[in-house]
């Protein structure tokens, strides 16, 4: 092992041979690929085989899958799934990049989706509509990346945990949010504690010669735009850096407190477009206790990338024709759709066996970056790799 000269705080390489370079880097990325399938195929093998447990054939199930989530015309449904979970995921990987634990999701993305169902029915109306969702898709962001200030300034000047933070703030979003639908943006024409239905006419339009809204070209282009900063920029440079070590950070003249608030903004803003995309593009308006709690669907496919913008996306629409399909199989085998949610819990308890696996038997690149792995890691496991260095 030897250190990159003038950066022997920010990170460590190996320096192979030039003739294992090649094959080495090869056998590298054949290794991390397989980790990356093998949880879901575990979990679809375990799947099946509570479904033989159950008496159902398991094969027939996800045939059924399959045919009502990407044959035919099916695919677009499961497309317009795929938006605002792909935004999720994509502001879920800004901010774990810089080991940062936004785990306030659900909140915000309800109180955007509250805002915008509110709002929305008026600014149809009195505006063009490119304007009006132009507008809309800037509010739901502000208003996801307004409810991350509090947890970003405890982490940023206090050092508080964010998870405690981030959860007790997606608490008070989601009530907030009940109160919003109850209150002031009720529609007063119905006994439903609901916002007001937008016209389908006044929602998001459709790629032509399909049917499925341009929100999921919105979600594609943040995967792309975000990849880009992450990869390509100073800025995404240093959100690296700040993940893998924030004293490494500080050494270097990184304004740690700036990069985390800032980090905590655009997650929460990428959020907030997801709320716009789904209320604008599917459903024209929110009822009360309504709670995709899309976030946590999608937290074991965002590790599965390696926390990549783009390797995220076939993730995501893998679970999306998993989810459109499997809502309506689970229908007709007469089993509840939790089902599915059991298949998410079988990948993570998948990632998590073979995570362990991988620090002792050196099986692929890990599902976590430097920073996380560091502050997940075992009481005392650093002194024993130092020891055993020594």
């Amino acid at each position: 092992m030897s250190t990159v000269p003038g950066n022997e705080l920010l990170t460590e390489v190996e320096v192979p041979s030039r003739a294992g370079a090649r094959s080495g880097a090869l056998g590298k990325a054949l290794d991390t690929t397989i980790r990356s399938l093998v949880p879901v195929l575990l979990a679809l093998v375990a799947g099946g085989l509570l479904l033989v447990i159950l008496g159902h054939d398991p094969f027939a199930f996800y045939s059924s899958v399959w045919e009502h989530g990407a044959q035919g015309k099916a695919w677009q449904e499961s497309a317009k799934r795929m938006a605002p979970l792909l935004l999720i995921a994509v502001g879920l990987i800004v901010a774990f990049r810089a080991n940062i634990w936004n785990l306030g999701y659900n909140g915000q993305f309800l109180l955007s989706a509250a805002v915008i169902s509110g709002l929305a029915p008026s600014l149809v109306n009195d505006l063009p509509l490119g304007l009006a969702f132009l507008i809309m898709f800037v509010v739901a962001g502000l208003v996801g990346a307004i409810w991350t200030i509090v947890p970003a300034l405890l982490k940023a000047f206090y050092e508080t945990n964010e998870i405690i933070t981030t959860l007790m703030m997606s608490f008070i979003g989601v009530g907030l949010a009940q109160i919003l639908i109850k209150g002031p943006f009720q529609d007063p024409s119905v006994n439903i504690a609901q916002t007001k239905v937008l016209e389908l006419n006044k929602m998001l339009p459709h790629i032509p010669g399909t049917k499925v809204h341009i929100g999921v070209l919105v979600a594609l282009a943040a995967a792309v735009v975000v990849y880009l900063v992450i990869s390509r920029t100073a800025f995404g440079l240093k959100i690296d850096v700040l993940g893998a070590n924030p004293r490494a950070a500080r050494h270097v003249g990184i304004q740690v407190k700036q990069l985390v608030i800032t980090s905590f903004f655009f997650s929460g803003a990428l959020i907030g477009l997801a709320a716009a995309a789904d209320i604008l593009g599917v459903w024209g308006y929110i009822r009360a206790n309504w709670n995709p709690a899309y976030g946590d669907t999608v937290i074991p496919f965002v590790f599965l990338a390696r926390l990549n913008p783009l390797v995220v996306i076939p993730f995501i629409a893998f679970f999306a024709v998993l989810s459109t399909g499997g809502t309506l199989a689970t229908q007709e085998v007469g089993l509840p759709t939790d089902f599915l949610l059991v298949l998410v819990a079988l990948i993570l308890l998948f990632m998590t066996v073979i995570e362990f696996l991988g620090r002792r038997r050196s099986l692929g690149q890990s599902y976590l970056p430097n920073g996380l792995r560091a502050a997940l890691r075992l009481p005392g496991a650093k002194k024993r790799e130092q020891e055993a260095a020594g």
